[in-house]
């Protein structure tokens, strides 16, 4: 079901579901809400799909189903992908392989299953079974180490490099513009967002800091694109980024940072990856997932940003 992408480093992302979650974001027109005056805003603009699918697998947690389900039209193609639950009993005496039917509720800002119930049924036709797992080839960052070089093409159309912000802290994280379920990567610029207002608003705040958001979709986010998306949530150029580069370099750049991508025609499947990098351009930390506060993410950049810059050899 999934291809790969153009390259034998990207035969470690046949791990479908790695020990963190795996999330999914699949393209279906512009779902996105309209420019942000404050981050976290409060919008509930509340949808209901109902939904039919195969359960996957149900993580340990207790409070994440995932399931491989239907195409909801005019919302989301038919993919595997995990969903979470608010309330854990939803979940009580389901198993994987269960066909079921599901009510998915969506806002601006969440995503989640209230209602699921098993029904009679096998898989969906036109969906593959989940390929087997192998290993990584590419070892992952780690705290410390130091961040290769790699170039990008940005919102205005400028070259721009991770070497550029040596003396500065860096954080960048991954999307697609065309993702639209809220609790990806809209979370994902939104979050920026927060953290770059937190630091715009703090006393003794450092000077030396710049955010960069990568989309691993280059054919479709172009710079154009970029500019129009980074402008639905009030970026400001001088401090915050958005930028891609070939499929080439996604695919060395992703497995350094654990990221896990998986193309469908224009639909992705993917783990979320933040790293935070210091003034020596090394990493200082990766935020996994998605549960990340925002001041987390700006009390890290503090402190990778007051890191004293090595003397050069």
């Amino acid at each position: 079901m999934f291809a790969q992408l153009a390259t034998p480093l990207m035969k470690r992302l046949s791990l479908i579901f790695p020990l963190g979650l795996l999330l999914v974001c699949v393209s279906c027109g512009d779902k996105h809400a309209g420019p942000l005056a404050q981050a976290g805003t409060a919008v509930t603009n509340l949808h209901t799909y109902q939904v039919k699918g195969v359960i996957k697998k149900l993580p340990p947690d207790g409070k994440t189903v995932v399931i491989q389900h239907e195409e909801i039209p005019d919302y989301m193609s038919a993919m595997t992908m995990p969903f979470r639950v608010k309330d854990p009993n939803v979940l009580r005496g389901l198993q994987p392989g269960d066909a079921v039917s599901f009510r998915l509720r969506v806002t601006d800002d969440e995503g989640w299953i209230d209602a699921i119930t098993r029904v009679a049924g096998a898989a969906l036709a036109g969906q593959t079974a989940e390929p087997a797992a192998s290993a990584s080839v590419v070892a992952a960052l780690n705290p410390g180490d130091l961040l290769p070089d790699f170039t990008f093409t940005n919102e205005l159309g400028q070259t721009i490099h991770f070497s550029q912000f040596r003396g500065s802290a860096l954080a960048f994280t991954f999307i697609f513009t065309r993702c639209p379920f809220p609790e990806f990567c809209p979370r994902m610029c939104k979050q920026f967002l927060a953290a770059s207002q937190k630091l715009a608003t703090m006393a003794n705040a450092p000077t030396n800091w710049h955010l960069l958001t990568i989309s691993f979709d280059p054919d479709h986010d172009t710079p154009p694109v970029l500019k129009a998306y980074a402008e639905r949530y009030g970026y400001e150029p001088a401090r915050w980024s958005f930028a891609t580069t070939s499929a080439e370099d996604i695919a060395r750049l992703a497995p350094l940072c654990d990221l896990m991508v998986r193309r469908d025609g224009e639909s992705f499947m993917h783990n979320l990856r933040t790293v935070v990098v210091d003034t020596d351009g090394r990493v200082r930390r990766i935020f996994t997932d998605n549960a990340w506060a925002a001041d987390e993410l700006a009390n890290e950049i503090v402190q990778a940003a007051a890191a004293p810059k090595a003397a050069s050899p």
